[in-house]
């Protein structure tokens, strides 16, 4: 491959200011959070707001059916940087059993049998109960404006809608509906609303409002979300067979004792020291410490090797990469994943090792004393039973969908799922199974009539 130099144009100026920043993938969702902070609002509350005003403008990225991880220090505690799990896990019925049960050999990429339960609204929610100093009405007050007023559409919503306005029209009729008004796809501009999510969103702000304290006022609207209206309308909804990516129609396995156990929690980071820097991420119940893995690789270069924007720097971080992420791939689950020995420099020192002046073509997982690799099937295509004669391809950046609903840039990964492995809810998502719900599908869930 001929290396290209990149072009030292960008159109991602510099930022600075003096009082405070935000930043963001939508300009209401900054300029919200900036919002919060001039008014006098900590930049917990302002990611907050932010975080929910993105769940109504970017329905194609992010929703309130989704997850999240937070790492964040505190002023108090600037020296020990912490981790929100808003992680969903698998529901308890999703078993393989079950889902062989179904006829399928893979997990459908859309559908309720591809959703967790959804735990970022918990998550945030409990960030702003800890950390932050608004009340809750305050924080959604923006997001419940976007929603009931309505904001102008990206054209990216419209072309995602677009891809899959066949399988809205004919079984998500819902998602129509919301999305598709009239059975006109939006376009780039046009103003969208989504006034059944304001509806969700005033009813958790008023949930609490007979507690004595901010913090119990939060945690009724966290109650009512995985307990009350929220966890009925979507456990009702998603019991209803529909149309799945594989072709065929299925009835979720969400449950409300599953929603009732999704709780968020913290947990201390993984961190690893790097040229002075303290690098923290997730355990390995998550990615993230395969970056760590991976500066743990490079932290025997010069500084030389490091500079992505050279063809030495981005041939050997690109090598290291690889290294870190098949061990990802191997090694990391939820439980008794060796991290000290991953990140140790006498087992960095023989991943270095493997690196060349040549760009290696395997999957090379490392050795672990007591320790057997877990090697995952590869698939480049798969033709599900009821869809013989549909190509399935891997994506091409996010999102992209297929007519189906499956997101594509999530290529088949599932077969880990049926592959005769240990089940766990988080080692789905360590496995690179993302368990993202179908999106935009999946707002029309939180319709507090459960149309």
């Amino acid at each position: 491959m001929t290396y290209t130099a990149p072009d030292s144009f960008t159109t991602r100026p510099t930022l600075q200011g003096t009082f405070g920043m935000s930043a963001s993938t939508h300009w209401l969702a900054t300029a919200s959070s900036q919002a919060v902070l001039e008014r006098g609002g900590n930049a917990f509350d302002a990611a907050v707001a932010a975080a929910f005003v993105l769940h109504v403008v970017e329905p194609h990225l992010n929703g309130p059916g989704g997850d999240m991880t937070g790492v964040f220090v505190t002023a108090g505690n600037p020296s020990e940087p912490v981790v929100l799990m808003g992680q969903g896990a698998a529901p308890a019925g999703a078993t393989p059993e079950h889902y062989r049960s179904e006829g399928l050999e893979l997990v459908p990429g859309a559908g309720a049998l591809a959703a967790a339960v959804p735990a970022a609204v918990d998550a945030w929610l409990m960030l702003l109960r800890d950390h932050g100093t608004w009340e809750l009405g305050d924080v959604l007050a923006f997001a419940t404006g976007y929603a009931r007023n309505g904001h102008p559409v990206v054209g990216r919503v419209g072309a995602t809608i677009a891809s899959v306005a066949d399988l809205f029209a004919e079984h998500w009729p819902t998602s129509a509906a919301q999305w598709m008004p009239e059975g006109r796809i939006p376009a780039d501009g046009d103003v969208i609303r989504n006034e059944a999510y304001a509806a969700v969103l005033d009813r958790l702000a008023a949930a609490g409002s007979s507690a004595d304290s901010r913090g119990e006022r939060i945690d009724a609207a966290r109650r009512e979300w995985r307990e009350g209206f929220v966890a009925r309308a979507a456990v009702d909804f998603l019991s209803a067979p529909h149309r799945h990516s594989s072709g065929a129609d299925h009835a979720g396995v969400m449950t409300l004792e599953d929603f009732a156990s999704a709780s968020a929690a913290y947990e201390p980071a993984l961190t690893y020291e790097f040229r002075g820097w303290t690098i923290a991420k997730t355990g390995p119940w998550g990615q993230g410490p395969a970056l760590l893995q991976t500066l743990a690789i490079l932290a025997g270069y010069d500084d030389e090797y490091l500079d992505p924007s050279t063809e030495l720097g981005a041939h050997t971080i690109l090598e290291a990469q690889k290294l870190a992420i098949a061990d990802r791939e191997a090694y990391y689950g939820d439980a008794d994943v060796p991290m000290d020995y991953l990140l140790s420099e006498e087992y960095a020192a023989t991943r270095r090792a493997l690196i060349t002046d040549r760009a290696s073509h395997e999957f090379r997982p490392g050795t672990v004393p007591g320790h057997t690799p877990f090697i995952p099937p590869l698939r480049t295509e798969y033709f599900a039973p009821a869809l013989a004669g549909q190509h399935a391809f891997a994506g091409v950046g996010e999102p992209t969908v297929m007519p189906t609903g499956r997101p594509a840039a999530t290529p088949a990964t599932w077969t880990w799922w049926t592959s005769g492995a240990t089940w766990s809810p988080r080692r789905r998502r360590a496995a690179g199974c993302s368990p993202r719900p179908p999106s935009p599908n999946w707002a029309s869930a939180w319709d507090p009539g459960c149309r």
